[in-house]
């Protein structure tokens, strides 16, 4: 490691390490350890935007098309989103935070011997079955009771998510809930928060407590007394420095100052417009340290108040973040509205040549 660790050596490492060379779809999802959901399409999912950049000839909707057929579940981890089987099993058997009353786990127990008669259902089967009527949701709106029983199922592993039609889950039976307890809790829940670190990796100290606190209290609520013993055990064993007057942290057997993360190649020609929750960009506070500018998702901010737009695509040249674009299927066509940081374009002329190739290579991800 160098004497000093600076920012320049942090952001090469977490470029380098995220945006691996290309491989298949499921080690991919097994690289990354998680791949976080968004239902937004602007132009497309925030998976499949994520994954464009990190999987061979990736296209929109493969990762639903081919999800049976990989050894990966959609299950809560830090949010919503994909992982690989072996790592969801580690969060389960889950005890949810909110204890269920008799008569709810009646209606469960209904529903699952329902799902096991038919093998895989989609959500209308089971309001058409059980009439269960409609519930308030979280944002304010109204939502089939039945889609809220199914979402607390699937949580607290009586169901799995069998596949996708559509963009709606469709469940079939699993029964995690029914599994023995892990033998060693502080080791498994140890395992868990080491996946998170992988995934966005180096942490800043702020951030690395919070990822200790979501897995907690989201992946396995069953141990989330366990969280602040969790998180000085990983201020010990994780590999850590100060840089930029803050602390930081990255999995074991790495190293951000190593010649592996010196290369120039992450100073490439090739520009990227990543996903808002891209792990390259998905830490707010370390995006501002790294590029010196506020990216905010600004999906659910009125329109009013956008600063960057609806969904703004961090856009990555060269090593640095220097502007964003908001992309949209008009008419079968890609529009591209780019905005800079420094309020214009770069006047490199290899600038404009690696934009259009970034929005050639779009199209063809979008099948346009």
């Amino acid at each position: 490691m160098p004497t000093t660790l600076t920012l320049n050596h942090l952001r090469r490492y977490a470029i380098t390490r995220s945006l691996f060379k290309p491989r298949t779809l499921g080690r991919a999802v097994t690289k990354l350890g998680f791949v976080q959901f968004d239902p937004i399409r602007a132009p497309a999912r925030a998976q499949d935007l994520t994954l464009r950049h990190r999987v061979t000839d990736y296209r929109a909707g493969d990762l639903e098309a081919r999800y049976s057929r990989l050894a990966v579940e959609e299950d809560f981890f830090v949010n919503y989103g994909v992982l690989p089987r072996a790592t969801q099993c580690l969060m389960h058997p889950r005890a949810a935070r909110t204890e269920w009353p008799l008569t709810r786990w009646e209606q469960a127990q209904a529903v699952l011997e329902f799902v096991q008669s038919r093998g895989v259902v989609h959500p209308r089967e089971v309001d058409a079955a059980f009439e269960h009527g409609t519930t308030r949701n979280w944002f304010g709106g109204n939502s089939r009771a039945s889609t809220q029983l199914l979402d607390g199922m699937h949580y607290r592993g009586l169901l799995r998510v069998a596949r996708r039609e559509g963009g709606t889950r469709l469940y079939a039976p699993q029964l995690a809930h029914e599994r023995d307890s892990a033998a060693d809790p502080d080791a498994t829940l140890d395992a868990l928060i080491d996946v998170a670190v992988a995934k966005y990796a180096p942490l800043p100290a702020a951030t690395l407590s919070r990822l200790v606190t979501w897995v907690g209290s989201s992946a396995a609520p069953q141990w989330r007394e366990r969280r602040r013993d969790a998180l000085a055990r990983a201020k010990v064993r994780l590999p850590q420095a100060m840089g930029d007057g803050c602390r930081w942290y990255w999995p074991v057997g790495e190293n951000p100052g190593s010649r592996r993360f010196a290369s120039d190649d992450v100073l490439d020609e090739r520009l990227r417009l990543l996903a808002p929750f891209d792990p390259v960009v998905w830490d707010r506070e370390r995006f501002e340290r790294f590029w010196g500018w506020a990216y905010r998702f600004e999906a659910y901010t009125p329109a009013p108040q956008r600063v960057r737009g609806y969904y703004a695509l961090p856009m990555l040249w060269r090593g640095q973040v220097i502007g964003w674009a908001n992309a949209a299927v008009r008419d079968g066509q890609l529009q591209l509205q780019p905005g800079y940081v420094s309020g214009r374009a770069p006047r490199d002329a290899a600038f404009e040549s690696a934009l259009q190739e970034e929005r050639a290579r779009l199209e063809w991800f979008l099948g346009l």
